[in-house]
């Protein structure tokens, strides 16, 4: 194996699932690893230390929730669930537990290889030695260290809470943050059930920061649940 090849821990019980991926994971240069239950998972990750791990909610010894849960308590390692639950309700639980992404079935394997890349980029965004470099993706730079924001050579002025708001989905770059996420985060707790503000300030975001605010490129919107920052 490459020392540079991304390993994937693929913790899913269905063999005809796994077969699949192993197929298609394989073939896109990734090492799998697989594991059949939560528990061999968790087993697992602490061997194996996996670049990105990719979960099926329904497994037979405990629930996916539970096996992020417990992964959350010790690593930061990517995690993508497979769920045939979609409720939104599910998905946001997913999310605050930790989830960096969900893909409710069925899915098509570019979808699924596209989250994985978009994870693992994440992933390194964030090492130590990278943090506090400028984020940038198309013409949008964020400096966190000088609190300054840019559309191409341009200075943008943002106030207090639009700043906050941005910064949030700076450093969550790639996974979507929950509406509570951003609510606790930027107005504080008692605030946790005023959706319309996060609805409000990211369309003052969209207006000063993308080319087009009804079809934006950086703000992506997942319905009932939150919003994601692009990153290519």
């Amino acid at each position: 194996m490459s020392s540079t090849q991304q390993t994937i821990l693929l913790i899913e019980d269905e063999l005809p699932i796994r077969r699949f991926l192993r197929t298609s994971l394989i073939g896109n240069g990734y090492h799998l690893v697989e594991a059949v239950t939560g528990r061999e998972g968790v087993q697992m990750t602490a061997s194996v230390r996996p670049d990105c791990i990719i979960l099926d909610l329904g497994l037979p010894d405990m629930d996916g929730l539970e096996v992020v849960r417990a992964l959350r308590g010790w690593i930061q390692t990517p995690i993508i669930v497979l769920t045939a639950r979609g409720q939104e309700q599910d998905k946001i639980a997913l999310l605050d537990a930790g989830t960096d992404d969900y893909l409710t079935k069925p899915f098509s394997v570019g979808e699924l290889l596209a989250r994985i890349r978009a994870a693992l980029r994440h992933s390194s965004q964030v090492r130590p030695e990278l943090r506090d470099l400028p984020f940038q993706v198309g013409q949008l730079r964020v400096d966190l260290a000088m609190r300054q924001v840019f559309i191409g050579d341009d200075e943008v002025h943002l106030t207090p809470i639009e700043y906050r708001l941005l910064s949030i989905l700076v450093r969550h770059a790639g996974k979507v943050v929950t509406q509570h996420q951003l609510l606790r985060e930027v107005w504080g707790p008692e605030y946790a059930d005023a959706v319309h503000y996060v609805r409000v300030y990211m369309q003052h975001l969209r207006h000063k920061l993308e080319a087009d605010p009804a079809r934006p490129a950086y703000f992506i919107t997942e319905p009932g649940v939150g919003y994601r920052l692009r990153i290519d």
